[in-house]
């Protein structure tokens, strides 16, 4: 019998540490055979005790190598040459990728045969492997990350009084049986990869930075920071009918969350890109990764058919009774505007999905803006002239104004001569041009 190393034979003297990246590499390819007690140049050296090294071999499939390989591989003692040697036989595995227990999913855990040699994956192969696998559901899949916290996620679970232990995460899919993490669980973790990205803009364009920032962590986590983000900058307003004061906030508070948390369920999780959330004087946009579900038109979404694209994220979001029930928070978003007089738009391309919030408050400051008389305005361009310089502060005392109106008012005087705008943030003045 002639032995030689080809991309399907692997020769061993002895039982080695390296020798579960052989097997690993054959399972995740199209198999092969392993001879134990032969040199690399085919000299066959023996074994003295074939049954303890074909044992030894066993108890290291089945500690180290991740999933359970233990069924695609057989154990044959042969006689060569009067000497004994093992043959073990590996049959390609049907849960690829396989794996080091202790490095996880990743290139120095994963091995493939290329030649005569077992190599690491690279993380291409890594994730093809997974998708013949598991298939092509992204929150399925199991996690090229394994090295995952769940802090934030088990605060949320136990804000609730929900258990979250293992028998937990099996049955809601953020782990497989096997115990691996899933993609879900990646989404859930303290590790997430995934961002949302938020900024304001000064005016209705995307021309000037007043503040942006990009979120990170578990989903929960991006969740609260976003809210509060949002939620700080959404001002109140206050108008008068006759004696009763009326306090509007610009964005109605369900109509964000609802927002926010569409942006979270329904995204496209495969793409790396991030979501934003622009934020204008006039509107805040939302821009979620990830145009409709194939078959679903936008006059579906607005009559409340939904068909979820990631719906063991919604289910967990559902038992956190974050969200009712399916289908329904775009209609949430449209009652929240019922009888302003404004309506959110929604906005759909082959890879995403825009909602626009309008502000509620745009059209009273307007409003406010056009009833300011002339003479008002020569108040204001007396002041610059006596004091050199004004700040918007001094601007509001002096009419008696709102912070956004007078804002407003400051940029249209600039914008038509009246006023020139030195400085920035805290050191804005506005000068006489004269």
């Amino acid at each position: 019998m002639i032995f030689q190393e080809s991309e399907t034979v692997e020769l061993k003297a002895i039982v080695v540490e390296d020798i579960k990246k052989e097997i690993i590499a054959f399972a995740n390819c199209e198999g092969g055979k392993l001879y134990i007690g032969v040199q690399d140049d085919g000299t066959v050296s023996g074994l003295d005790d074939p049954d303890g090294a074909s044992l030894q071999i066993c108890n290291m499939v089945r500690d180290a190598i991740k999933p359970d390989l233990t069924m695609f591989l057989h154990y044959e003692t042969l006689t060569v040459d009067g000497k004994k040697i093992v043959a073990v036989d590996i049959q390609q595995g049907t849960e690829r990728p396989y794996y080091i227990a202790k490095k996880g999913l990743r290139p120095e855990g994963v091995y493939v045969r290329q030649g005569y040699s077992s190599t690491p994956a690279t993380n291409t192969a890594i994730r093809h492997m997974i998708k013949e696998t598991d298939g092509d559901h992204f929150e399925e899949m199991r996690s090229l990350e394994q090295n995952l916290t769940f802090e934030k996620a088990g605060k949320e679970f136990a804000d609730r009084n929900i258990r979250f232990g293992q028998v937990q995460m099996k049955t809601l899919g953020i782990m497989t049986q096997d115990g691996v993490y899933t993609n879900l669980g990646l989404l859930l973790s303290d590790q997430c990869v995934h961002t949302i990205k938020a900024a304001v803009f000064e005016g209705t364009n995307q021309k000037q930075f007043k503040d942006r920032k990009e979120f990170t962590g578990s989903l929960f986590q991006q969740m609260e920071e976003v809210y509060d983000f949002i939620d700080f900058r959404n001002q109140t307003h206050s108008s008068f009918d006759r004696l009763r004061r009326i306090d509007r906030r610009d964005y109605p508070e369900m109509a964000v969350r609802e927002a926010l948390l569409n942006l979270l369920v329904h995204r496209e999780y495969s793409f790396r890109a991030s979501t934003f959330i622009s934020i204008y004087t006039d509107r805040i946009e939302f821009t979620s990764i990830g145009g409709l579900v194939s078959g679903v038109t936008l006059k579906d979404v607005t009559m409340g058919i939904s068909v979820c694209r990631n719906a063991k994220l919604a289910n967990v979001f559902y038992r956190l009774e974050l969200i009712e029930a399916y289908g329904t928070g775009i209609l949430k978003i449209m009652d929240a505007y019922e009888g302003t007089g404004m309506t959110p738009q929604i906005e759909t391309s082959d890879n995403a999905f825009k909602v626009v919030l309008p502000n509620l408050n745009v059209r009273t400051e307007q409003e406010n803006i056009s009833s300011i008389s002339g003479t008002e305005e020569e108040k204001v361009i007396a002041l610059a002239k006596e004091r050199g310089a004004v700040t918007r502060k001094e601007v509001e005392i002096l009419l008696g104004i709102s912070q956004t109106t007078c804002g407003r008012l400051l940029k249209l005087m600039t914008e038509n001569g009246q006023l020139i705008k030195v400085g920035k943030g805290k050191n804005t003045r506005y000068c006489f041009p004269g």
